[in-house]
């Protein structure tokens, strides 16, 4: 198995511990391959928050990322495409506390 591989599982691996440790469940997808979960072939993970939503998600990792998307003294990045939707970039311990604040209310 290529080392990308072998890297893409372990990050995958890690992020499914974290959504975990944070008291969401989390699955990983058999290969990599959303369709294993009845989901899109790019789905990599999937996320379900307790009386909140299911969500699907995709993991990337990389040795860079555009420093925009690192900035340490902001807590969300809003990107787009040109003529797209709006992304909100946030690390993903943000993320999951929003998640489980939601999943609270």
């Amino acid at each position: 198995m290529p080392n990308s591989a072998r890297k893409g599982k372990r990050y995958e691996r890690e992020l499914v511990n974290q959504c975990e440790d944070a008291g969401i469940r989390a699955t990983r997808a058999y290969a990599s391959n959303g369709q294993a979960l009845g989901e899109h072939k790019n789905c990599d993970l999937k996320l379900s928050v307790p009386d909140g939503p299911e969500l699907t998600a995709q993991a990337k990792r990389r040795a860079n990322v555009g420093g925009y998307l690192t900035d340490k003294h902001v807590d969300l990045v809003a990107v787009r495409e040109d003529r797209g939707p709006s992304l909100a970039v946030v690390p993903f311990d943000l993320f999951l506390d929003l998640l489980q604040r939601d999943s609270d209310t």
